[in-house]
């Protein structure tokens, strides 16, 4: 399979990071370090790799990692552990505990997660009790436990949505006031009207659907107020305009992009991780670069500076 330009807001494949993750998920660009930064979950790791050198750093974790975000602090960031949310040092490895609200329950574990423009929080659980099952919602067997958690500044934590199968796709609009949040196996992109004083949600509506083997996993909003999503087992990247039709879909090399970013010296690289996790070996001798980090020339299209998190 090769890649297969649709669109001339979409250039060519800039390059590959051979990483060979097994779970790649959080693309983030930290423009002040000019860094392309992901983690990989079951791989328990977030890695760093800079255009200028072309070299990637690791960064061991002391538990799987799910998301994380940038804070004021050089190093620190704001880190969803499977067990809870902590403040994290990855050069002193100091760890701090900041919420840990489903502890208790142990098939549950922190995935997809961002920070607002306000500077909060933000990380879903998952029951990953048997994911496999998950994948096809009619057969789902584990309890649907999982909730969308907002951690603020006050250190307050609260569950903001609930009865969700896999977090994932979390992002806002460019002016904050729409949150985005897909639950992956409901193959359902939905849009709340988000108030950025006190991050409460309404007014909960159907942004975007897949059909079939396509499931939307992590997102992002470009400069266009466009919304990107990466669709795990439909080997694709989709754009879609604010009223949720499809502007346009990158095909790529493997089946399961994860996550996407954007990002670059100039803030028009499309970043998209990949993940290896699940597929049979007959499978991988196919897409051998699954696992691998994806970097495309956007035309046209720039992203968003991420902010940092100030909890």
């Amino acid at each position: 399979m090769t890649f297969v330009q649709r669109s001339k807001k979409v250039g060519n494949l800039l390059f590959s990071i051979n990483s060979q993750c097994i779970l790649a998920e959080c693309a983030l660009w930290n423009n002040f370090q000019q860094a392309i930064y992901w983690v990989d979950i079951i791989g328990a790791k977030i890695q760093r790799y800079s255009p200028k050198t072309h070299g990637v750093e690791t960064f061991n974790m002391p538990y799987r990692i799910g998301c994380f975000s940038f804070t004021p602090i050089e190093n620190e960031i704001i880190a969803a552990f499977d067990i809870g949310i902590a403040r994290y040092n990855l050069i002193t490895e100091h760890l701090e505990w900041l919420a840990q609200p489903e502890k208790h329950l142990k098939t549950n574990r922190f995935n997809d997660g961002r920070t607002d423009r306000q500077g909060r929080f933000w990380a879903g659980t998952m029951n990953e009790y048997d994911e496999d099952e998950k994948q096809d919602n009619t057969n789902l067997k584990a309890p649907v436990l999982g909730k969308l958690y907002c951690l603020n500044a006050a250190g307050q934590c609260d569950a903001k949505i609930s009865n969700v199968s896999i977090s994932n796709g979390l992002c806002w609009s460019r002016d904050g006031r729409t949150l985005y949040h897909a639950d992956s196996p409901k193959r359902t992109i939905i849009a709340y009207d988000f108030d950025t004083q006190t991050a409460l949600l309404s007014n909960a509506r159907v942004f975007a659907t897949t059909q079939g083997h396509r499931f939307p996993d992590g997102a992002i909003v470009d400069s266009h107020d466009y919304l990107w999503n990466a669709q795990w087992g439909a080997s694709q990247v989709v754009r879609y305009n604010p009223k949720g039709d499809i502007d346009l879909v990158v095909d790529m090399p493997v089946s399961q992009p994860s996550s996407v970013a954007i990002g670059g010296p100039n803030m028009d690289w499309l970043i998209v991780t990949t993940a290896k996790h699940s597929l049979a070996p007959e499978r991988l001798k196919i897409e051998p670069q699954s696992g691998n980090i994806f970097i495309y020339q956007l035309q046209g299209i720039e992203g968003v500076i991420e902010p940092v998190c100030v909890v």
